[in-house]
């Protein structure tokens, strides 16, 4: 049985699939099958990844060289930008469909898939918050040829913490006039424009939902200094920097809804990008999964394969179970977007469940190497280097597993998971948070409430990769 799922991968070994029903027709009815476009998606990432991504993912890790010709070819292909709605020339590809897309890419390098997919996060709040002219700009430009975007949050005091934000805008004339630092973003020097957060009320105790505003900063604005690339554990050809924005001056036109907007566009961003965070680290999972079988039903001790020892065949049963249950909950998270509703619960079990099984699964594959696993020769060293992101960022796993503990405890009162929290409790919950799980050193003990009167658990806190 080992060897025909080798040979056909774990997801093959079931029986007939069920006729396409309801799928994409949310309480249409329960199915797991993929429509015939989904499918197509799915092979297409999934060929890309095995034939161009993998034979050149372990070069691109010694040299941390950006990946620009992987990038372009993603683009050809149309697995970059899938959530650029069609009235801008993109695809308009549900969340769902993204994910598939991800996992795949993510099998290859994540290292890759990441720098394909923080085009996603950056593209975010202009997707759901740009008006049209603005969509038609910078939304339409990358449907024109290959180009990144980045999400410009983090700074070096601010991860988790984003309420202590400390970049500012001060609005002279029909001009913001920008002045900060952010540090952590991804595809930093290689981005064409940036989603930009920055505090626009000069009152320290006014909420988050009304001291920060959303730019559209174009990355060649003078007084912007892209810092140095990072040189990280893992996902070594992402392009990783610190920014310098030094009053570099932005239009009013490049402003998000409104002044005062900016915190519940950045948080509605990531309840829609968290998925396929989650996908990647399945993605990855699978890939070191395989790695594993492959090698026990080459490798042999005492006369016979390794797999044939019950604890190494015990553990890779195990390991298949965790990549199984991974996919189910980022799907789960992701079908709830393409639904309609508010997909924090799920987002969240999603992105801390399948960030351990990712490194769980990654260790379990160096075990099962032994000493080979160790060897850069190998390729399982580099997947859990490159597992340990997914427990450390978008937000840290310990503030998820709070906030599903606290939603789930009253998740009875409504009709799905999700609850309004008072802003007592929620400066107690984010103080909890804050000075139990801290992101950095700079982190602070103590904030002010989230929101004003009633907060929803989606907007507590956030980092990017």
């Amino acid at each position: 049985m080992l060897q025909t799922i080798t040979e056909h991968g774990w997801r093959s070994y079931s029986s007939k699939p069920a006729q396409n029903l309801h799928v994409g027709k949310p309480g249409a009815g329960f199915s797991f099958e993929l429509t015939d476009e989904q499918k197509e998606f799915q092979a297409t990432a999934r060929k890309f990844a095995v034939e161009e991504i993998i034979p050149v993912a372990a070069q691109y890790d010694k040299t941390g060289e950006y990946p620009v010709p992987l990038i372009k070819r993603a683009w050809e292909l149309g697995l970059m930008n899938s959530h650029i709605p069609e009235s801008c020339g993109g695809l308009g590809l549900g969340s769902f469909e993204a994910c598939l897309i991800t996992e795949e890419l993510a099998y290859g390098c994540t290292g890759v898939q990441t720098a394909i997919e923080a085009n996603s996060l950056g593209q975010m709040p202009v997707i759901i918050a740009g008006n049209e002219h603005q969509q038609k700009k910078y939304l339409g430009r990358m449907t024109e040829e290959p180009m990144m975007c980045a999400y410009c949050v983090t700074e070096p005091g601010a991860g988790s913490d984003v309420a202590g934000i400390k970049t500012k805008a001060e609005k002279k004339g029909d001009e913001y006039v920008i002045n900060g630092q952010k540090m952590w973003i991804t595809n930093g020097g290689k981005a064409n424009w940036y989603f930009l957060l920055a505090r626009t009320n000069s009152d320290p105790k006014a909420p988050a939902s009304k001291a920060f505003t959303g730019f559209i900063v174009e990355a060649d604005s003078p007084g912007i200094q892209v810092g140095r690339k990072e040189m990280n554990m893992g996902q070594r050809c992402s392009d990783t920097r610190g920014i310098v924005f030094e009053d570099v001056r932005v239009p009013k036109e490049n402003v998000l809804i409104a002044e005062g907007a900016g915190f519940k566009i950045a948080m509605g961003a990531f309840d829609k990008t968290r998925p396929p965070v989650a996908a990647g680290a399945v993605g990855l999972a699978k890939r070191a999964l395989d790695e594993a079988t492959r090698y026990a039903l080459e490798r042999k001790t005492f006369g016979k394969p390794i797999v044939e020892h019950q604890a190494v065949s015990f553990l890779l049963a195990e390991m298949a179970m965790k990549v199984e249950l991974a996919r189910m909950a980022y799907q789960r998270a992701a079908w709830e977007v393409d639904a309609g509703r508010r997909n924090t619960y799920y987002a969240s079990i999603a992105k801390a469940f399948a960030g351990d099984i990712a490194n769980q699964v990654a260790a379990d594959a160096v075990q099962i190497f032994g000493g080979n696993g160790f060897n850069t020769e190998y390729p399982v060293e580099k997947l859990m280097r490159d597992a340990k992101i997914y427990q450390v960022s978008t937000p840290g796993h310990a503030p998820f597993q709070l906030f599903v503990h606290l939603i789930t405890g009253r998740s009875q009162e409504t009709e799905s998971p999700g609850f309004a929290v008072s802003t007592t409790e929620q400066e107690r919950v984010t103080n909890t948070v804050l000075t139990k799980h801290s992101t950095g050193p700079a982190t602070r003990k103590t904030i002010n409430p989230i929101l004003a009167g009633t907060m929803t658990c989606k907007c507590v806190v956030s980092t990017e990769v």
